[in-house]
């Protein structure tokens, strides 16, 4: 109820959006308008079936049509309309995003088009280009420039020189500082984006150390609500064109970060750390201080990075390895374990420590 519905699609036309391939006899006329899960699909919902495990919610399902592969669609019921797609999960993905385009980006919390509404405060020497959506309670420092297209909502603070491109969404009470930012960026609701990076020089009394760089950020990326990036201190934080960024993310002063990378939720990354192009770190990664990873690197989930790790590997663990060497080594802590605790256990009622 959150998102505007249409008219919605026909079968037909979703096979042209996702180049499946209907079933012999699939009505092309018949037409979807919303997106379900297996079991809570209706006549005019369509639903996808990826993987065997999911084959008995298919069998039963109610749904007007079914995005799956020609080995699962013996489980779809013939009721169904079916299309065949090599990756269905993507074609689903596809079709939601065509039938709801307003759910991909954060919009105006005013339902503005265009305008700038009673109640922004946008300073004189700003730039804001045409067709800009501000919404009440947004402040605009001076000499900020605002490309065209660009929807800011309420409660959003852009510092003064800041510079945001063409086609992008600004969330609600997010802060944004010393930065400078692509087309068709996407911010989310609560960011901070440019305020001091984590610099001291320890002392009886921790001396600040200034932070005099900025916070780029290129074309495409997606930062997630409640992350952080900190402007840089000597140099620029940069993020690559294409990263997607999730929640609760942290990122440190002088960090570089690749194209197309991803950060998954409580990431931190400390300064002056370097990340290349296609990275993925998993949920609660700790990068150190300087850490370098390369290209295509894969970090699992709440391991710790220190130094190097090199390009298009696998790691895990604290600090990371690589992954079957973490995993091993995992599996041996277990056994040694386990074998301690049948010796223990088939002793005389001695506890560890006791003399004979």
């Amino acid at each position: 109820m959150f998102f505007k519905r249409g008219a919605g699609l026909t079968v037909g036309e979703i096979a042209g959006i996702t180049g499946a391939k209907p079933r012999r006899g699939t009505r092309l006329d018949l037409r979807i308008t919303d997106l379900a899960p297996l079991d809570r699909a209706g006549p005019a919902d369509l639903v996808f079936l990826e993987k065997q495990k999911f084959a008995g919610g298919a069998a039963t399902t109610a749904a007007g049509a079914c995005l799956t592969t020609e080995r699962l669609e013996s489980h779809v019921p013939p009721h169904v309309a079916v299309l065949y797609a090599r990756e269905p999960y993507r074609a689903f993905v596809a079709v939601a995003r065509s039938l709801f385009p307003d759910s991909v980006r954060p919009s105006s919390l005013f339902e503005g088009n265009g305008q700038i509404a009673a109640g922004a405060f946008v300073h004189d020497t700003a730039r804001v280009e045409s067709g800009v959506t501000i919404d009440p309670g947004v402040v605009i420092g001076p000499r900020a420039e605002i490309g065209a297209g660009t929807v800011i909502a309420a409660g959003a603070a852009i510092g003064a020189e800041v510079r945001i491109g063409r086609d992008c969404s600004i969330g609600a009470s997010s802060t944004i500082m010393h930065a400078l930012i692509g087309d068709r960026v996407t911010i989310h609701a609560g960011v901070r984006i440019g305020q001091d990076g984590y610099g001291y020089i320890p002392g009886a009394r921790h001396e600040r150390v200034p932070q005099l760089g900025r916070v780029i950020i290129q074309d495409d990326v997606e930062v997630g609500s409640n992350s952080t990036i900190d402007r840089g201190g000597l140099r620029d934080t940069v993020i690559g064109e294409g990263t997607k960024i999730d929640n609760l993310v942290q990122i440190g002063h002088n960090v570089m970060i690749g194209r197309h990378c991803l950060l998954v939720a409580q990431v931190g990354v400390s300064g002056s750390v370097s990340i290349g192009d296609y990275a993925v770190l998993a949920g609660q990664v700790g990068v150190a201080d300087h850490a370098e990873i390369g290209e295509g690197a894969q970090i699992a989930a709440q391991s710790g990075v220190v130094g190097q790790l090199a390009a298009g590997r696998e790691f895990g663990g604290s600090p990371a390895i690589p992954r079957k060497e973490w995993l091993r080594m995992t599996l041996m802590l277990r056994q040694m374990a386990r074998r301690n605790g049948r010796s223990t256990s088939g002793t005389s009622g001695k506890k560890d420590g006791d003399g004979e």
